[in-house]
């Protein structure tokens, strides 16, 4: 079995630049650059308004090399007393320019330097609080879920995660592309910024302390080369990728995926499945939306469950989870269950608010015969 592409991806992960960074999602009430071209244009207005005040009452004003002073001079004046370079070549003579000095040009100098000095001031602050928010995040980070690819897949994967009560800020999302990385941290996500084949790239998203690992790459061979490096910093997470390619996923299994999708066979199956029985599709479809209609969860065993059959449970048990095999409901292997199993079951979401799967309406053309 020959991957695409597979002669060309070592060198390619050396030609690839090592931009990767660390974004964590925050309410942006407006872009930083276009915070600094606001201030930046309010300074140049500033300046402006203090050279035509100036140019007004030109005749206030004496300058020692020709005694007149012009509209150059007036913006030369307004700089240099904006800036409070003061050379004292233009000065005012008259009683009204110096109390226009006096009540206008100081608060004008003072508001001109409150608007650069604080903008300096906030981007170094926002920059020690943007370390300080990363330092933290890190050393707060235990047991999260990583996913690499914010694609149609790893949102979906993500969606479904998070329907069951994982918390957004215990997942990282990796992508090459930073502007699928805004769109993750927009949605509440932090972001880390690079190609995940990269051990460094994997180490910012602290891959090393997760307990999940979602792989839902567009490509099957960038799938194999994630694993691998996910697998080398996190030996004992649990690893789920998806393949485009049936063929591919033993190799995905042998690099140390705990379970692989096979997301073309899938959604074929899905759609011979709709084909055969609209409504049988409809089923799954709503048992693998988690929070709506019909989901299938799994669960322990509990207490007053042990030593009863399958069927003899409350919940409408599909398979049981007994060590590394998964059994059937009907197994004759399972007999009785035990403390230590696991059920998968069929649980209704949020019972009385959720339309079940049977109470919709098939789609036009659809209907059974």
């Amino acid at each position: 079995m020959k991957l695409p592409g597979q002669d060309a991806i070592a060198r390619q992960a050396d030609e690839r630049v090592a931009t990767h960074r660390v974004k964590l999602p925050k309410k942006i009430v407006e872009h930083p650059f276009r915070q600094v071209a606001k201030r930046v244009a309010l300074a140049l207005a500033l300046l402006v308004a203090t050279a035509l005040i100036v140019y007004a009452d030109h005749e206030g004003y004496n300058d020692n090399s020709d005694s007149a002073v012009d509209l150059l001079d007036a913006f030369y004046y307004a700089t240099v007393s904006l800036s409070t370079t003061g050379y004292g070549d233009i000065t005012p003579v008259s009683d009204a320019a110096r109390l226009t000095n006096i009540f206008v040009i100081t608060p004008l100098r003072v508001l001109f330097l409150i608007i650069l000095v604080g903008t300096t001031l906030e981007v170094l602050t926002e920059r020690t609080r943007e370390e300080w928010r990363l330092t933290r995040w890190r050393s707060s980070l235990r047991d999260h879920t990583v996913v690499v690819g914010f694609g149609t897949k790893g949102r979906s994967a993500i969606q479904t995660v998070i329907a069951t009560g994982l918390s957004k800020d215990q997942v990282v999302v990796v992508d090459p592309s930073s502007k699928v990385i805004d769109a993750a941290v927009a949605d509440g996500y932090a972001g880390v910024v690079g190609d995940a084949t990269r051990s460094e790239v994997l180490r910012r998203a602290e891959v090393h302390k997760a307990r999940k690992i979602i792989i839902a790459t567009q490509r099957d061979d960038t799938a194999v080369l994630v694993t691998l490096t996910a697998r080398q910093l996190n030996r004992g997470a649990k690893i789920v990728a998806a393949v485009r390619e049936e063929e591919n996923a033993p190799l995905l299994k042998q690099s140390g995926a705990d379970a692989v999708i096979t997301s073309a066979s899938a959604a074929g199956r899905l759609l011979g499945l709709s084909v055969l029985s609209p409504a049988a599709g409809m089923v799954l479809e709503d048992l693998i939306q988690q929070g709506s209609g019909l989901d299938i969860i799994e669960r322990p065993v509990i207490k007053a469950e042990v030593g009863k059959s399958p069927r003899q449970t409350e919940d409408l048990v599909v398979s049981v989870v007994r060590g590394h095999r998964v059994l059937g409901y009907d197994d004759p292997d399972v007999g009785t269950l035990e403390l230590t199993d696991r059920l998968i079951t069929i649980v209704r979401a949020t019972p009385g608010s959720q339309v079940a799967p049977d109470d919709r309406r098939l789609p036009p053309g659809m209907q059974p015969i």
